[in-house]
């Protein structure tokens, strides 16, 4: 049976990028794919990393764990490589020594890398409000099923959206898997996201869903 295509939707390229970004997604990057992981202890995976913040506050507040993030957006894995790389020497820092980067659709990863996690993130994922582009979204019931499938026993997937009616729609949906559902309180959930955001803009909301 041919597997089926893997389509991504939204930009991967975006501006021109600086010399150095380029330079680092040419030598640096090669180094930060996730490889041999499948026996590396706790794995954490952030799905849709943006810039790359909320990954490096994991990398830090989880040492003993390997961060892995996957985004199909090459500037903000450039982004990434900048922030946690010397701008002199572009060798990486020892608080991000734990970081891997997966520059694609996290999907295709799930076909190469045989691994489970212990914590799946997925925050703030394009809402594709428009009702003809909902089959765009990330996180139906399918996809919520394949990454219940990647995790380790009591894992966690923790997905968290200020786009309120994409919520509700993600909720449905996980009520069409085996999964768990809980809401914790914004407060018991720390992003970077959630900080700089706080009394701006419609606040996140959060669910948990658990094996």
């Amino acid at each position: 049976m041919e597997k089926q295509e893997i389509r991504t939707f939204g930009r991967r390229h975006g501006k021109k990028l600086s010399p150095r970004k380029q330079l680092l997604l040419e030598t640096v990057l090669p180094a930060f794919l996730p490889k041999n992981i499948k026996n590396a202890g706790n794995l954490i995976l952030e799905i849709g990393f943006g810039n790359g913040e909320h990954v490096r506050d994991l990398a830090i507040r989880n040492p003993e764990s390997i961060i892995i993030g996957a985004e199909p957006f090459m500037n903000g894995v450039a982004a990434l490589l900048s922030a946690i790389t010397n701008e002199s020497t572009n060798e990486i820092m020892n608080e991000y020594k734990n970081i891997r980067i997966w520059p694609d659709d996290v999907r295709k990863m799930f076909n190469e890398l045989d691994a489970k996690f212990n914590e799946i993130w997925v925050l703030h994922p394009d809402p594709w409000p428009k009702a003809r582009h909902e089959k765009r979204r990330l996180l139906n019931a399918d996809f919520l099923s394949v990454l219940g499938t990647k995790l380790m026993p009591n894992g966690q997937i923790i997905i968290g959206t200020d786009h309120w009616e994409y919520f509700d729609w993600i909720v449905e949906q996980s009520k069409k898997t085996a999964l768990n559902a809980s809401f914790p309180a914004q407060s018991v959930i720390h992003t970077r996201y959630a900080e700089k955001n706080m009394a701006k803009t419609t606040e996140p909301k959060y669910l948990i869903l658990s094996n």
